[in-house]
């Protein structure tokens, strides 16, 4: 099948930059991202296009050069599901918090939605592209669905599992490592992969596009997230036992990083992972296990998480400690709130729980991050339900700059590493702040010389 219009159900973290590279390198496809989300898709449409809801560096340029001539965002999903002979589904698999596999498994309730809908509108042939991250055999329950509609319309499900890192995703969709398609083996499923494979590669060379069964390609992406945090994990578990012992975790990471076998990336020390997808992931991983009985599996993945979540407590005990063993009506300042730099992606960020950690312990918290503001960190606080809305206004307050955040601040905590920490005047904002001024860097972006040199009190994960 030649592909010319294809839709995108979800104008989230996935869909939105994916399809704007697609209507980018692809000019003869027309792309619609569809969501019924409507401030959602009128941010997308904005007329500024730096206002855009998603910010990844280099997106808004994409976005503006393709949209309105082949990229459309909509909040009509049964025309664009009709108009398509591709579909993406690129909707919330979030974590169940009820029922069976509550706390692990993923919740496939807008998956089935989608599936749904596209049962009832479908009047002719399409192929149907899983691009969520799903438990093995969600293609299965996909299929199942599409192909009990009674209408005669044939389906083919493919899962193509995205590998993108948030603050990076233009550059992972322009150069990726690969591109994984996983569909049937069947003549028409072999047809369909092809489909997706030729829209590819229009920017991606074929060598680096591989094709697997449906559930080698499902199973592919949780293992690659649940690898990556384990090295992460590994590293801040270290983190620990150099501190006990006086070894420095920086130096201990770049020796067995010259490794040719081990490699130097994911082996930054820091308070812990965050994002929509490791944790998410690792649960699901780990709940699948169960369900076959697969118990030391389970275990041995769990512990992932469980270090992960350890990491965060331990830091936030730490600044406890440091502070003489009391931070109740003291400022803490965090610098930074988004999990990593280069996004405004909020998800499983380790400010949430280390904030959460110290305003138990009646501390003030003064936030300030470049991309996210107060609404957002208010609403992550409220999320977890340990206090009412009322108690974390009270509690927290977001500054328009580092300098504000900071001032007559007794500490503060460095969150995220966004490049511009690095930049600041750090002996005005020693100035300012209640002596001695203490500094937890949980990122390491700070240069620990210089900071104890201005007469900072520096502690930095690991070191």
């Amino acid at each position: 099948m030649k592909v010319t219009k294809i839709c995108c159900i979800g104008a989230g973290y996935v869909g939105g930059p994916t399809m704007a590279i697609i209507a980018q390198k692809c000019p003869h496809i027309q792309v619609t991202v569809v969501d019924l989300n409507e401030n959602r898709i009128a941010a997308w449409n904005d007329k500024d296009v730096t206002n855009i809801p998603i910010y990844e560096p280099g997106l808004s340029e994409i976005v503006a050069e393709a949209r309105g001539k082949n990229l459309f965002f909509s909040t009509n999903v049964d025309q664009a599901i009709d108009e398509a002979e591709l579909i993406f589904i690129s909707v919330n698999t979030p974590t169940k918090t009820f029922g069976k596999g509550k706390g692990m498994a993923a919740d496939l309730k807008y998956i089935e939605l989608c599936a749904r809908q596209i049962a009832r509108v479908a009047k002719d042939n399409k192929i149907v592209v899983e691009k969520s991250t799903l438990p093995v055999r969600t293609a299965e329950a996909i299929k199942s669905i599409l192909d009990n509609t009674g209408n005669g319309v044939q389906f083919q499900i493919l899962s193509n599992p995205e590998f993108l890192a948030e603050g990076t995703a233009v550059t992972d969709l322009l150069y990726p490592d690969r591109i994984l398609i996983g569909g049937d083996t069947t003549p028409e499923g072999q047809e369909a992969i092809q489909s997706l494979v030729d829209v590819y590669a229009n920017w991606v060379d074929k060598d680096k596009i591989l094709t697997t069964n449906v559930w080698s390609s499902e199973l592919s992406k949780l293992t690659a997230n649940a690898f990556l945090a384990q090295r992460i994990s590994s590293i801040n578990a270290m983190s620990e036992l150099c501190e006990k012992t006086g070894a420095d975790v920086n130096e201990v990471a770049k020796a067995i990083g010259m490794d040719s076998r081990i490699g130097p990336k994911f082996l930054k020390a820091s308070v812990g992972f965050g994002g929509s997808c490791f944790q998410k992931d690792i649960l699901n991983l780990v709940y699948i296990a169960k369900t076959y009985g697969l118990n030391e599996v389970a275990d041995y993945w769990e512990q992932v998480i469980i270090m992960n979540d350890h990491q965060k407590r331990r830091f936030s005990s730490k600044i406890v400690q440091t502070l003489y063993n009391t931070v109740a009506d003291k400022k803490i300042a965090f610098l930074g709130w988004a999990f990593k730099k280069d996004t405004n992606d909020t998800r499983e960020s380790a400010a949430i729980y280390v904030a959460d950690d110290l305003i138990n312990e009646q501390a003030q918290i003064a936030v300030f991050d470049p991309k996210v503001g107060a609404d957002k960190i208010i609403a992550d606080l409220d999320y977890l339900e340990t206090r009412s809305s009322k108690e974390n206004n009270e509690k927290v307050s977001v500054e328009e700059d580092a300098y504000a955040a900071c001032h007559q601040a007794h500490a503060i905590a460095v969150l995220t590493e966004w490049d511009e920490f690095t930049t600041y005047d750090w002996h005005k904002i020693y100035e300012g702040m209640q002596k001695p001024a203490f500094v937890f860097d949980g990122r390491n972006v700070l240069n620990r010389t210089e900071m104890e040199r201005i007469g900072f009190v520096y502690q930095s994960v690991g070191s």
